[in-house]
């Protein structure tokens, strides 16, 4: 026989599972237990617990049987840790609440430095669990604190993955499903919003603080956080299974050439010569596909720009971070709610020639803006860089004449194609491989027209002869064609020479 703390023990468990699964018992009445709780327990006397009597009417049949387990027995063994965290939810919903009453509009004091509010939050919120009335341990105390802190200080659950240098993109599709892109890959978050509504007041939150707004009149939105991260968020009636919300993070501390090359993603060769060809004012354009990592690309070959050239960088939402000086960051505009006021990528290109610029930097050209950027690339600017959707080098050219017609101008297609042999001198791809490494596959020089057809010329490509390791990496590299570009001569022509040695042909 065990001894009498045991039995005691055994005892208050038994009637915490018959409390959950059956409610509160009546007052002088034992609490029924499951079968398998001996009914030999005893208490601190040692006299047996006497069974409860049943009921008047009822019959001896073994179904009314007082050791037989109640039906809800199994789930009651579950319940304590629901009621838990309905608790817990119930405690943060008061705690949020009366938060909300002492700070008030202090909240959204524009006046107030972000560290100040966060102090002050946080202040509060010890206050206010302080004086709670309810018993809670440490760790729902911690939970807590940082769940209301993520609410009003962040954007509540995907907090957390915003701050986590690991995360690249964050995926709300709906309320209940989050998605992160993890070293490239697609993995579901740990995490939950609490309903429609609370996704919705996260979303309201982003686009408020830029003047923007998203409701059923303008369901689309295109935004960005205050450290640049790009927000695009879409709503009911058009997201069907509940709004939709996409946040490409913002690198705080940008990828260099050199960190390309540690990562596989280009040849030390190719790095330099690179470096040659933007210092040697060469025309580029960057394609790939989306999340190919274009934008890191441009941005590194912006690094090499020379310090003492004006460079005007135009996009949609301001990613680029360039280390020089002399820089001019514009930012395109979307329409307000009465569908004015827009201004286009094709409105800044237009305008930033009257701004004297050395190098024209455009995020991404998707528009008629095409046909003013080969113009600008056509009349001096030389040196401009600027990045195209598109599946490879060839496709790249394909997608430019594509955007020159959109700008409406009954312009014969060889007469695109000139242009655009004549404006662009170098196609630099890029592409993301199945194992979420992003590599630059093709360096492609643009020669001349042969006919009515653009020749090209690889000067490197990617070597997929190597194949894939065990655990799906790509074992290949970018190597040299030993082709030597003809625009050597423009290169030489701006003081910029060239190891012949990075042409030598690499076994493939």
């Amino acid at each position: 026989m065990s001894n009498l703390s045991e039995r005691l023990a055994a005892r208050r468990r038994a009637e915490e599972a018959a409390a959950a699964a059956a409610g509160t018992p009546l007052a002088g009445m034992p609490a029924q237990v499951p079968a398998e709780t001996p009914f030999t327990e005893v208490v601190a006397d040692d006299r047996p617990v006497p069974p409860p009597v049943p009921p008047a009417g009822a019959s001896d049949s073994p179904l009314n049987d007082r050791r037989a387990p109640a039906p809800d027995a199994a789930v009651g063994a579950r319940r304590p840790q629901a009621l838990n965290s309905e608790r817990i939810e119930e405690l943060k919903a008061s705690v949020h609440a009366e938060l909300l009453r002492q700070l008030g509009p202090q909240l959204y004091d524009a006046n107030l430095e972000q560290s100040e509010l966060d102090q002050k939050v946080r202040a509060a919120l010890a206050d206010v669990l302080k004086k709670s009335d309810r018993p809670i341990s440490a760790a729902d105390r911690q939970q807590i604190t940082s769940e209301i802190s993520d609410d009003i200080l962040g954007y509540g659950p995907i907090e957390p993955y915003l701050r986590d240098p690991e995360v690249s993109e964050v995926m709300v599709n709906g309320a209940h499903s989050i998605w992160l892109e993890r070293k490239g890959r697609l993995v579901p978050a740990d995490a939950i919003f609490q309903d429609e509504a609370h996704l919705r007041r996260t979303i309201d939150k982003i686009v408020s603080r830029i003047g923007r707004r998203v409701d059923e009149s303008s369901p689309m939105v295109d935004a960005r956080l205050p450290d640049g991260s790009r927000v695009n968020a879409v709503v009911p009636p058009l997201a069907i299974d509940g709004s939709a919300l996409t946040i490409r993070k913002f690198s705080t501390d940008p990828l260099t050439a050199d960190d390309l090359v540690r990562f596989g993603s280009i040849s030390q060769r190719t790095k330099d010569f690179l470096d040659a060809c933007v210092r040697g004012r060469l025309n580029i354009i960057v394609s790939g596909s989306t999340g190919a990592g274009k934008t890191t690309t441009l941005n590194v070959l912006s690094s090499f720009i020379p310090a003492d050239e004006r460079i005007v960088t135009i996009e949609d939402a301001a990613e680029l971070q360039l280390k020089q000086e002399h820089v001019v960051r514009l930012e395109s505009r979307p329409s307000n709610i009465e569908g004015k006021g827009a201004v286009t990528i094709r409105d800044l290109v237009k305008n930033s020639l009257r701004m004297r610029p050395d190098r024209i930097i455009v995020g991404e050209v998707r528009d008629a803006s095409a046909l003013d950027m080969l113009q600008a690339m056509n009349t001096g600017h030389d040196g401009s860089i600027c990045t195209v959707h598109s599946n490879g080098p060839r496709d790249t050219l394909s997608r430019m004449e594509t955007l020159v017609l959109m700008a409406g101008m009954d312009l014969p297609v060889r007469a695109i194609r000139e242009q655009v042999a004549s404006a662009v001198d170098l196609i630099v791809h890029q592409t993301r491989f199945k194992d979420g490494s992003r590599h630059i596959t093709h360096v492609t020089e643009v020669e001349r027209m042969e006919g009515d057809i653009i020749t090209l010329q690889d000067v490197f490509l990617y070597d997929h002869s190597a194949g894939f390791d065990a655990e799906g990496r790509a074992l290949g590299g970018l190597k040299a064609t030993g082709l030597r570009p003809k625009f050597l001569e423009k290169l030489a022509y701006n003081n910029v020479s060239v190891d012949p040695l990075i042409f030598a042909p690499e076994r493939f």
